[in-house]
């Protein structure tokens, strides 16, 4: 009987350790939260002549009496060539974006006083008229005063030069008014209430002035001015951060935050920044912002928390390159904002930038620099941003990561929006505890959705071990997984609890919804596993006819009223058959990580279709366009299957199946595109960098430096992007490089490790005239941060001033009709 005892004690150790070790992560969502009010804000027409409607209460928006969640994403038309403006806007909404946010940059419109520009790549109207095409909302940041990292903020020189600006002053209001009136009468007809595309606007940006006729005083004048000019919209907004204040009830605060602070003055990395972690007591961002932007008093936004909805309109799609420091963010820097952004409550998710640019030409340049009094340097024209669509229209690695998410919102925002951000009963003390799990719920009644994340830009966290979390509903308690599971470091996402799937209850699942797409046959519902993350489903046994039908070596059980289906291995071939009780059929997909950074949800031969591909895809009238830069075969799969063979070029042709998709593939002719480059001049000796202005920190060499760059000499043919766009693909280590043709500077960029990327189609009247790219050299000792991995080692000398490649690699086009 002994050894009896003894197995019978060892196994209550074994299952008492086991007990020990298992972290729960609890989260109390029981109570109910109050009813969002309506009528505090002073909105303009929110219904439009044809009966649509768009509304704002203390928690969110309304869309034809839906709740909404928009993804909104910031692109600036004047930064942008006409010409391009339909295909890249076509590229944002394939991406998923709803609303298109642009500021109204004053000088580029009025650089001489009285003279207005609206021509050509400044015409706000056929911008505006081409987001409405594409089933885009517009929201129009007015100013007057912008920053966008331009010059003097947006404001025109005549303006700073000649009156005191961002108050009340008569003669500056004078101005305003006149710069408001210009614009209204661009897009006359085209706001929400006309059945245009235009929602709303923001009155100036970054505001925190307090003075005579500032505060506001002032922000409550330009709302009466713009009203004026027509403004008649159902969104006024300010931005919210550094403790803005504003009158209560004219304007919604909207919000921002950034993984980085390129405008910092340190050359040395930061500590954790906190936009990684969820906030429950305040949508105000910390001491990120520069110190010309600094805090001067408490602001309005947090005491008007429980009256108006959390929107953003600044959370990063990337970093502008500044001199001193020059950040690389990647793809999970940026997609690691959404889960904690949205799980601390925003109901508008809003990009800056979406798309990047390139500064007008034109003398004195529109970057903002030190040498006019800005606190920052900038490239005189480059304004790529790193944002998921490049300055010239490329897609970056950060798209992939965003997309599955912006589809989920598209899907599931209405479901989200009303819902409440629930605080975790452990949160981490601040932004260095790289230790405890970071998590939080928004839940409404018995639904909810988990959000999670483990990703802090260049601090590495912890993973957790043997966790399961545990969510307190009014009416039931959901505990998922059924068993404890590791969660590994540098993780993010969603999961649902008591999910909806046509009828068929989905108490939870440990992989994250990403679309719903309807068929003859019933719902596919997609979700994204997590990369090392099992992923297991729990639904209602009451809600079904029967055991869900699985595919390959999934396991389903009945546990109590629920069945659990777990060891689903993510697939294009995994899914999962449900008939729920009086309901068509629900088809689930689960794919990988890798495979949903592939899909798209695009409309395809008369309806909308899920698309696998490795290129950029976007609608463009009735086709659908795919590109891909430097590689000449497409592969893709698609769903529903195509019923015949559409008209392609270059043709397509079937090729098998992907799981339960149906693949294309196309082959493109292989063009090559010949590019050669000879020095012209060495390097001189660069002085050390100086320190000072506004910052005091490292200032951008004078124009005179620039004389002191090694140079060489690129030759290309003539006819080089007669066939289609062709991107120049530069890597160099230095400090400062420019791309000239003849005397005229085409793009620039500060080094920053990465290689440069310059879109020759745009420039092909110049090619054949030879370009010029000069490297100003850089200096061992410049104080400037890089990141690690990226920072150049100098030579001998000091200094380092080098041309390590040149390529020219041509876009394919893939055109389905």
């Amino acid at each position: 009987m002994r050894w009896l005892w003894f197995a019978v004690a060892l196994t209550a150790t074994i299952s008492a350790g086991w007990c020990r070790a298992t972290t729960l992560l609890e989260v109390d969502a029981s109570a109910a939260p109050p009813p969002p009010q309506t009528g505090y804000l002073h909105t303009g027409t929110t219904r439009s002549i044809s009966g649509h409607s768009l509304e704002i209460n203390s928690r969110y928006l309304m869309l034809d009496g839906q709740p909404w969640l928009p993804v909104m994403g910031e692109f600036h038309y004047t930064r942008v060539p006409e010409r391009y403006w339909d295909q890249e806007l076509a590229k944002m909404r394939a991406a998923g974006v709803d609303v298109v946010s642009s500021y109204v940059i004053w000088q580029h419109h009025e650089q001489h006083a009285g003279e207005f520009n609206w021509r050509g790549d400044r015409d706000l109207r056929a911008f505006v008229q081409a987001c409405a095409r594409h089933g885009l909302y517009v929201m129009l940041r007015l100013g007057p005063w912008v920053h966008a990292e331009v010059r003097f903020g947006g404001l025109p020189d005549w303006v700073v030069d000649g009156m005191p600006t961002r108050s009340n002053d008569p003669t500056y209001l004078h101005y305003v008014e006149r710069f408001y009136g210009q614009i209204g009468a661009q897009v006359q007809g085209l706001m929400w209430k006309d059945d245009g595309p235009i929602i709303g606007i923001q009155l100036e940006n970054e505001y925190f002035l307090n003075g005579p006729g500032q505060g506001r005083e002032h922000i409550a004048r330009l709302k009466q001015l713009a009203i004026a000019a027509g403004f008649d919209v159902p969104l006024y907004t300010v931005t919210a951060w550094d403790n803005t204040i504003y009158p209560a009830h004219e304007v919604t605060p909207v919000f921002g935050s950034y993984p980085d602070a390129p405008w910092a003055t340190s050359p040395l990395a930061l500590p954790a920044n906190e936009a990684y972690a969820f906030r429950f007591d305040s949508r105000v961002t910390g001491d990120t912002r520069p110190a010309s932007l600094a805090k001067t008093a408490a602001g309005d936004a947090d005491r008007d928390r429980p009256n108006t909805p959390f929107l953003s309109a600044e959370y990063a799609g990337g970093l502008p390159g500044m001199y001193r420091r020059r950040n690389v963010v990647s793809p999970d820097d940026i997609a690691a904002l959404l889960p904690i952004q949205i799980g601390s409550g925003v109901n508008l998710y809003g990009y800056y930038m979406f798309h990047g640019g390139r500064n007008p030409d034109g003398e004195p340049s529109r970057e903002e620099n030190t040498g006019i009094g800005g606190y920052n340097d900038l490239p005189k024209l480059g304004y790529d941003f790193q944002a998921p669509l490049g300055e010239y229209g490329q897609a970056h690695a950060v798209l992939a990561k965003l997309r599955p998410m912006h589809y989920f919102l598209n899907s599931f925002g209405a479901q989200l929006a009303p819902m409440e951000p629930r605080k975790p009963a452990h949160v981490p003390a601040d932004p260095d505890d790289l230790t405890s799990a970071r998590f939080a719920v928004r839940s409404l009644g018995e639904q909810a959705f988990l959000f999670y994340s483990s990703h802090v830009r260049l601090y590495p966290m912890s993973a957790q071990r043997a966790v399961q979390f545990s969510i307190r509903l009014p009416q039931s308690t959901v505990t998922l997984p059924s068993r404890p599971i590791d969660l590994p470091a540098d993780r993010y996402f969603v999961w649902p609890i008591n999910l909806s799937l046509d009828g068929a209850r989905m108490i939870y699942a440990t992989a994250q919804p990403v679309t719903r797409l309807p068929t003859d046959r019933g719902s596919v519902y997609v979700f994204r596993a997590v990369d090392g993350i099992p992923v297991e489903m729990a639904f209602d046994a009451q809600a079904l006819n029967g055991m869900p039908v699985v595919s390959g070596h999934a396991r389903s059980v009945r546990s109590g009223g629920r069945i659990i289906v777990s060891d689903i291995a993510p697939g294009t071939a995994s899914t999962l058959m449900l008939r729920p009780r009086g309901g068509a059929a629900v088809q689930i997909i689960v794919l990988t990580a890798s495979q949903a950074e592939r899909l798209w949800v695009i409309p395809m031969a008369g309806r909308t279709r899920l698309l696998l591909t490795d290129a950029l895809a976007f609608a463009s009238g009735n086709s659908v366009e795919l590109r891909s830069i430097g590689e000449p075969q497409f592969q893709l799969a698609v769903l529903p299957a195509l019923a015949a063979v559409p008209t392609a070029s270059p043709a397509l042709r079937r090729d098998g199946h992907d799981g339960v998709f149906e693949r294309w593939r196309a082959d493109a002719p292989r063009r090559t595109v010949e590019v050669s480059s000879q020095p012209i001049r060495a390097a001189q000796p660069m002085p050390p960098v100086a320190v000072g202005g506004p910052a005091q920190a490292a200032l951008q060499p004078a124009p005179e430096s620039f004389g002191k760059s090694a140079a060489w000499s690129i030759e290309l043919p003539a006819a080089a992007t007669e066939a289609g766009e062709v991107f120049l693909q530069i890597d160099y280590r230095g400090d400062v490089a420019r791309l000239f043709s003849g005397p005229q500077l085409l793009d620039d960029e500060y080094f920053d490790g990465l290689t440069w990327d310059v879109g020759l189609q745009r420039y092909a009247d110049q090619i054949g005239q030879g370009l010029m790219l000069s490297i100003l050299p850089l200096r061992q000792d410049a104080p400037i941060y890089f990141e690690p991995q990226f920072r150049p080692t100098s030579g001998p000398d000091s200094q380092l001033a080098q041309l390590l490649r040149v390529r020219a690699t041509p876009e394919y086009r893939l055109r389905i009709d």
